[in-house]
């Protein structure tokens, strides 16, 4: 029998072909209001933990040998471990934050912040082997080898320290990419571990923290409620997912050159709400896939029971997708992104896929409104590797827009003909999906045509 396109008004081969109707529930409004709500409370505790700190301090000890350089040691340590409680939940993917900025903004601001957490913990670690030191009237390196031998909790804080630059090094960019997204995804890991062993390093010997009840309950609170938003978004919610919709591999379908998409049956798939442009977090229960999971795009919105995603091998993950065998179960994160129609700021668009980012495009078309007039441009090397182009020809025609295909070499397919392509360009709201570089140099280019910037939504595929 052969192999239908995953047309998403039937069912893939292996039963009768049948229409499906779109019951799949549509994905939650974003309310811009929690981010914002979300970012004062960041700030508040901030301001809280400083201020914990400075009065946590008598005149007396900052007389003392060494107290000055003591003070500022434990002011970087405290403002250093808050930051990295905001970097820790800034990925935590809390949904209603999550569903306003997206994974994009909240990956860059994670990244943004990254430097500063690691530099004041490395600086409180130093300023207070000075303090230390000063006030013994010893020398630096017998003061190390004393923190070791007779301190509680020191070597714990010390290996923490150890993981956290660790994780630093390896999110260097040059270093990063250099390394296989596994290894990269599993050092990260450990940072979990590293802010475990540092809360009881801080509550054990910190000068905060010793005779401050006040202190002591409102940093329990805090690493509290971290962990539980971590525990509930990252590990709760995507095991209660996969238990109650039990997908599975039916069919593994080729769309071109190393390009396949995957078509899984569930259950309940009508209350999985989603919206088009968001993807999932994807683990195959295969030998070698099954602890790892990877970001991957609905190529097509939910038809109960079913489900698609579209991949491109490209790293050794992306590759072993086309290698799936039927049956095999799937565990789910998701859905995430905000690359939807919500983002939408007017009423007509223009969509702009590089390569497999077509796989967003094709599933936001299904969910934008029929009189958006939508343009699409869908770049490639080749026609070949054009995925899913019919479809989204269809849908567009549905629509009454236009389709572009823009086919060949980077120096012959030119991002500065999107002003011709696109007369109206300034008055439509632009979505880009696809590689990294080519999301940047598109972003930049309608951002100089006179795009307004909230306007302008992107979302990038990068191993």
């Amino acid at each position: 029998m052969a192999s239908l396109t995953f047309d998403p008004t039937y069912a893939p081969h292996g039963g009768r072909h049948r229409r499906q109707s779109v019951i799949s529930r549509p994905g939650a409004v974003p309310r811009p209001v929690v981010a914002e709500v979300a970012t004062i409370l960041a700030g508040l505790g901030f301001g809280a933990c400083v201020a914990l700190a400075v009065t946590a301090e008598s005149w007396k000890q900052l007389a003392a040998p060494g107290g000055v350089t003591m003070f500022l040691g434990n002011l970087s340590g405290l403002a250093g471990t808050y930051l990295a409680l905001i970097m820790v939940l800034l990925v935590s993917r809390v949904p209603m934050v999550e569903r306003v900025l997206g994974q994009d903004k909240l990956l860059a601001s994670h990244r943004r912040l990254a430097p500063w957490p690691i530099s004041l913990i490395v600086a409180h670690a130093v300023l207070l082997t000075f303090a230390y030191a000063e006030a013994a009237r010893t020398g630096v390196w017998y003061q190390i080898g004393a923190f070791i031998r007779s301190y509680p909790n020191m070597l714990t804080a010390t290996v923490a320290l150890v993981v956290m630059v660790a994780i630093a090094v390896t999110s260097v960019y040059s270093i990063r990419r250099r390394l296989r997204r596994e290894t990269w995804w599993a050092v990260h890991l450990f940072m979990y571990l590293a802010l475990a062993l540092a809360f009881t390093h801080e509550i054990a010997l910190g000068p905060s923290f010793v005779g401050h009840p006040l202190t002591r309950f409102v940093w329990s609170v805090l690493w509290a409620s971290t962990a539980g938003l971590v525990l509930v978004y990252r590990f709760g919610l995507p095991l209660f997912r996969t238990l109650r919709h039990r997908l599975e591999v039916v069919e593994i379908h080729p769309e071109g050159p190393g390009t396949v998409s995957v078509i899984c049956r569930g259950k309940h798939l009508d209350r999985l709400a989603v919206a088009g442009g968001q993807f999932f977090e994807w683990r195959f229960l295969t030998k070698g896939m099954w602890w790892q999971a990877h970001p991957f795009s609905l190529s097509a919105l939910p038809r109960p029971p079913f489900l698609r995603l579209t991949v491109k091998g490209i790293g050794d993950y992306s590759s072993a997708v086309a290698r799936l065998r039927p049956g095999t179960r799937v565990a789910i994160e998701g859905p995430y992104g905000a690359f939807t129609t919500h983002a939408r700021r007017r009423s007509k668009v223009v969509l702009i896929a590089g390569g497999i980012g077509v796989t967003a495009i094709r599933s936001l078309l299904e969910d934008l409104p029929r009189d958006c007039d939508p343009v699409v441009i869908l770049r490639a090397s080749s026609a070949e590797e054009l995925a899913l182009a019919s479809e989204v020809a269809e849908l567009v025609r549905h629509r009454k827009g236009r389709v572009h295909e823009l086919v060949g070499s980077r120096s012959e397919v030119r991002t500065d003909r999107l002003s011709e392509l696109v007369p109206d360009l300034q008055n439509r709201d632009v979505y880009v999906s696809g590689p990294e570089e080519f999301v940047n140099r598109v972003v930049a280019t309608v951002l100089r045509l006179g795009v307004p910037k909230d306007s302008v939504h992107f979302e990038v595929y990068s191993l």
